[in-house]
């Protein structure tokens, strides 16, 4: 089992920056490529950012491409989502996920093929 739990959400103005933090406890955390998606109000999960287990590969959803940076700490367990130049769009639960090594890469946007869950935590951008 890995455990995961998010932090840095809040309220900010459109235009504004936030840092999500998501700490992980249990299994090696460098054996897990980590993903952030996002869920609005009344729409499906969806894909933000992936990076690779040993963080030399990263991947966006073209909504967030430019604006946020993900990264990771394998020293510290943790992986980070960087938002700048936020948007009333990017209002949402953000959650963090965590897939084996083994899976494919492309899988990182599959929702579906991820192992372990956060509980969330909750962005909303003001406009």
């Amino acid at each position: 089992q890995v455990q995961l739990v998010e932090s840095g959400g809040g309220l900010v103005q459109a235009g504004g920056s936030l840092r999500l933090s998501c700490a992980a406890s249990g299994r090696t955390f460098g054996n897990y490529h980590m993903a952030w998606f996002r869920q609005a109000p009344g729409k499906e999960r969806e894909f933000a950012a992936a990076i690779s287990w040993g963080g030399s590969v990263t991947t966006y959803a073209d909504s967030v491409k430019g604006r946020f940076t993900i990264s990771r700490d394998n020293a510290k367990n943790t992986v980070y989502l960087q938002m700048n130049s936020l948007k009333p769009e990017d209002t949402a639960v953000y959650y963090c996920a965590a897939l084996s090594k083994g899976s494919i890469w492309f899988q990182v946007q599959l929702a579906h093929k991820f192992d372990f869950w956060g509980q969330g935590t909750q962005v909303t951008v003001s406009s």
